[in-house]
């Protein structure tokens, strides 16, 4: 419902190669830091987001999306479903050009939101999931 396959595919081989990664830490037990990797390995850039500001599989990690010095293309989120839609909109506001909540993640009116902005946006999805499934 939302994350049509047409979407799906734009967001992930049209929209750009720079993703922000909120929640992502060196915390390699964790989805963000396996996800991370996976779309390293599909050729996009990742920038971790989370208050430590750590480096993860290479990259300069930002303690918040404001924080990151050159602009993004995707804001993927690993926050949970109450502090999403702020996230959503800090994206909006740095100029991102998408929007993906992983797996468990839904805000209805962040959806709205993002989407009247003119940003696509995917819910309830993962992109490590759904990147080697394109032809």
């Amino acid at each position: 419902m939302y994350g049509d396959e047409a979407t799906i595919r734009r967001i992930l081989t049209g929209t750009g190669d720079t993703w922000a990664v909120v929640g992502l830490s060196a915390n390699q037990g964790r989805a963000a830091y396996g996800v991370a990797r996976v779309l390293q390995r599909f050729g996009k850039r990742i920038v971790p987001v989370h208050p430590k500001a750590e480096t993860v599989h290479g990259e300069q990690g930002y303690a918040s999306l404001a924080d990151i010095p050159f602009g993004v293309d995707v804001v993927d989120v690993f926050v949970n479903s109450e502090l999403a839609g702020a996230v959503a909109d800090e994206a909006v506001a740095k100029g991102a050009r998408a929007v993906w909540f992983q797996l468990g993640v839904v805000d209805e009116a962040a959806y709205a939101r993002t989407r009247g902005a003119g940003l696509d946006m995917v819910m309830d999805r993962c992109p490590a999931i759904e990147i080697p499934l394109l032809d």
